[in-house]
C-alpha cells in the first residue's frame, strides 16, 4: 500500500467517496487522515469571539480518509510506488511509467 508515502505538499487523487476523482495537493496529515486543498469543502458557521473577529460562513477542507486517496502524476494517473535503493546506497521511491522507471523522490534515512 503507497498510503504510507503520502506528506505535505504531494499531488493526490481522491479514489473513493463523494470527491471521487477530485485532485488537489496536501495541506495536512495525520497518521490516518488527509486534508486536500480544495476538495471535501464544508461550511462552518463562525460567530465573532473578540473584537475585529470575521464572523460568517466560512468554507473549510475536511479531512478524508487516507485509503482513499492515492499519489498521482501531474496528469491525474494514480501511481503506485515501490522503494528502490540507487548506486550510492540511498532509497527512493519509484514508479513505472511504460517500461521505464521514474524516481519520485528520495527517502530520508537515519544514518549514524
Amino acid at each position: 500500500m503507497s498510503n504510507k508515502w503520502i506528506k505535505k505538499g504531494d499531488k493526490v487523487i481522491v479514489l473513493a467517496g463523494n470527491e471521487k476523482g477530485k485532485m488537489g495537493s496536501v495541506v495536512f496529515r495525520k497518521p490516518e487522515s488527509v486534508v486536500i486543498q480544495g476538495v471535501n469543502i464544508r461550511k462552518k458557521h463562525a460567530k465573532a469571539k473578540t473584537q475585529g473577529a470575521q464572523s460568517g460562513i466560512l468554507e473549510i477542507e475536511a479531512p478524508i480518509h487516507i485509503s482513499n486517496v492515492s499519489i498521482c502524476t501531474d496528469e491525474g494517473k494514480a501511481i503506485k510506488l515501490k522503494v528502490k535503493q540507487n548506486k550510492d546506497g540511498n532509497k527512493e521511491l519509484v514508479y513505472t511509467l511504460g517500461s521505464k522507471e521514474i524516481v519520485y523522490r528520495q527517502i530520508k534515512t537515519n544514518k549514524k
